[in-house]
């Protein structure tokens, strides 16, 4: 299996264009036209990793956070990142991050996380806006209709569950063909009137090239016009953090209890109770600080997520219950999510569940 095929399957569940401007998930290390038999599924590709890795005889490493997030001027093993680095680049073994681009897709790091403390009726916490976009472009009457469907194949037209969504208004378009054209209709030299029309299409960022390329391979005319206009509706399916509800109210204290026991963390920070039942749950895997405004406004009981610092847990206001669980404990599973989508879109493809505990963390 080449590593180009595994990255465009992960890539195609959650693309790059989705990551935060901070990130630098994607193909950190390897040849991607290099041949792999297994890769290894981590949290940190820290360098035990990698030696487990050679251990096992894996010729990937794909990993949750990057191992580089800013640029490196020498590789010289000074620290752990660039002792990581020279032993994957000696021993051949490519490392791959699929970080924020995978946290910010809906069936990603907080539904895992969700799923594990028993959520449902889950969205998004924080859609995104700005990553639609909508496509318009003319086309003869009797072409529209191919056109479309072969738009809708790429993945244009999608609303919330519903697909092939379009807007088409009739009108005229006129042209004249130039001395080295072969126009579709009309004559060379002459005004033409065509009636067209007018067909509007959404679509997310990552498509935008597939897309005009199919539009020019299935348009009838030698040159096609198109707009493409960049929309700030919020995408419901991409974003930050995950609102979900509980089958029935529970206990706030047990509700903790069974938090700490469903992440496996070996305890749960966290603000004054405020009532007694809880229902109605806000998550953020890893560091979720920046939306504790969005999960109140959305009248969660509670707020789960790590990183919080002393300061940050008086901004609860009396308005929440903010739970840290801790940033490793949050997103543990996602090795777990990783192998189990990878065994369903490649399942002659191996993976492994690294033994390392990356956490940097440890309790008394």
């Amino acid at each position: 299996m080449k590593i180009s095929t595994i990255i465009n399957q992960l890539e195609e569940w959650a693309p790059i264009s989705l990551q935060e401007s901070y990130d630098n998930s994607g193909l950190l290390v390897g040849d991607p036209t290099a041949d792999i038999n297994t890769a290894l599924l981590c949290l940190d590709s820290i360098e035990e990793v990698i030696e487990e890795a050679i251990e096992r005889k894996c010729g990937m490493v794909i990993a949750h956070h990057p191992i580089v997030f800013s640029g490196i001027k020498s590789l010289t093993g000074k620290n752990y990142i660039e002792r990581t680095l020279v032993k994957a680049i000696k021993n051949n073994i490519a490392i791959y991050a699929i970080h924020t681009n995978l946290d910010n897709v809906k069936n990603g790091v907080n539904e895992k996380m969700a799923e594990k403390i028993g959520l449902q009726n889950m969205e998004i916490l924080s859609p995104k806006s700005g990553k639609l976009n909508k496509l318009v472009f003319f086309c003869p009457l009797s072409a529209s209709e191919s056109v479309k469907t072969a738009l809708f194949k790429v993945g244009a037209g999608n609303i919330g569950d519903y697909d092939y969504c379009s807007f088409s208004t009739e009108g005229e378009g006129t042209f004249r063909a130039g001395q080295d054209t072969n126009p579709h209709v009309g004559k060379i030299g002459e005004m033409h009137r065509e009636k067209e029309n007018r067909v509007e299409l959404i679509f997310p960022d990552n498509l935008k090239s597939s897309l005009i390329n199919t539009l020019k391979e299935n348009h009838p005319y030698e040159e096609v016009a198109y707009d493409i206009y960049t929309l700030e509706n919020k995408w419901a399916e991409v974003g930050s953090g995950m609102l979900g509800e509980l089958i029935e109210p529970i206990d706030t204290l047990q509700f903790l209890d069974g938090v700490k026991n469903d992440l496996g963390t070996a305890c749960v920070r966290h603000t004054k109770v405020l009532q007694e039942k809880v229902q109605r749950v806000a998550i953020c895997g890893g560091s979720g600080s920046f939306l504790l405004n969005e999960a109140i406004a959305k009248k969660a009981d509670v707020f789960i997520t790590g990183d919080y610092k002393y300061h940050q847990f008086f901004d609860a206001d009396d308005k929440i219950v903010i739970a840290d669980v801790g940033h490793f404990e949050s997103e543990q599973h996602t090795p777990e999510l990783i192998q189990e989508y990878l065994q369903e879109k490649i399942p002659n493809f191996a993976t492994y569940l690294s033994k390392v505990n990356t956490n940097p963390i440890n309790y008394r």
